[in-house]
């Protein structure tokens, strides 16, 4: 690791580079940088295809962010979260411009940031979880500078709560009232499903029954819960399914028919693809355990 403070007269530089273990790298998301910036209108940083991505929190002040041919302008309180293997930019507006950050990678990152955008995650937005996200990259700096043997479980551990936090905020990054209401809808059917997933459900049934369009439905629900409500559905009845198997000696037709699917072919088809094995064989393995 390599610690840089440094005054250049355009800007105030705390920051740490961390190199993490050959497991971290090949097992974890990994610390690549965590610092704070306070900069003047006459700093800017450019970088295009870096391997890295990078979480701002804004501290104070305001500033310019361009990334992926837009144009933000983000103020105290707003975080920027940015896949750099895109050309980004950011430079201060104003006198004064301060904001703590972390580079990282490893692990599943890719997947965990296309799945944020496909929820409605935006690059630049106003949180809601402010202090939290700051305390993290506080903690992340500081983490850094520990020799622990610890010590990339530890930022792992913290990167991974990072991003928990981001693709909750990614759920709430809609339209206003209308999405809340939507949220809210989708509580209903979400426990409609819960209760009732032994009867024939379709999505024509959820949309009448809730006096919604189907499509919003599908859209909203898959946004809130990150799965579509046909396979939320199938999988309360796979649980449900692996219960009795476990702890009954019901026949796996009743099992199947009282899981809401009457043809017990189909269910052991569907109960394998979700399993990996067939009803018959998770109640052997796991019947006396």
């Amino acid at each position: 690791m390599e610690f840089l403070r440094g005054y250049t007269g355009l800007e105030q530089d705390k920051r740490i580079l961390y190199t993490p273990t050959p497991f971290a790298k090949k097992n974890l998301i990994y610390l690549q940088e965590a610092g704070e910036l306070c900069a003047n209108s006459a700093h800017m940083s450019q970088r295009d295809y870096l391997r890295s991505y990078l979480v701002i929190v804004v501290m104070d002040g305001a500033g310019k962010v361009s990334y992926k041919g837009k144009q933000y302008t983000v103020h105290a309180g707003d975080c920027i979260f940015l896949d750099c293997t895109n050309e980004y930019s950011h430079t201060p507006l104003g006198e004064r411009w301060l904001f703590k950050w972390a580079h990282f990678t490893g692990g599943n990152v890719r997947e965990i940031y296309d799945n944020y955008v496909h929820n409605g995650g935006k690059p630049c937005f106003h949180t809601r979880n402010y202090q939290m996200l700051a305390d993290i990259l506080t903690e992340l700096y500081n983490l850094a500078q520990d020799d622990s043997g610890l010590n990339d479980m530890l930022l792992y551990q913290k990167l991974v709560s990072l991003l928990v936090l981001l693709s909750q905020e990614s759920r709430e990054q809609d339209e206003g009232i209308g999405f809340e209401r939507g949220i809210r809808d989708m509580l209903s059917i979400k426990q409609y499903l819960d209760q009732n997933y032994q009867e024939k459900i379709s999505l024509d049934l959820l949309a009448d029954k809730f006096y919604v369009n189907k499509f919003y439905m599908t859209r909203i629900f898959k946004k809130q819960y990150g799965i579509s409500i046909v396979n939320y559905l199938t999988q309360v009845r796979i649980t449900h399914a692996k219960r009795m198997l476990r702890f009954t000696d019901v026949p796996i037709e009743t099992i199947s028919q009282e899981c809401g699917m009457s043809d017990a072919n189909y269910f052991s088809r569907v109960f394998r693809k979700v399993e990996g094995t067939s009803p018959g064989e998770f109640r052997k393995m796991w019947q006396g355990t």
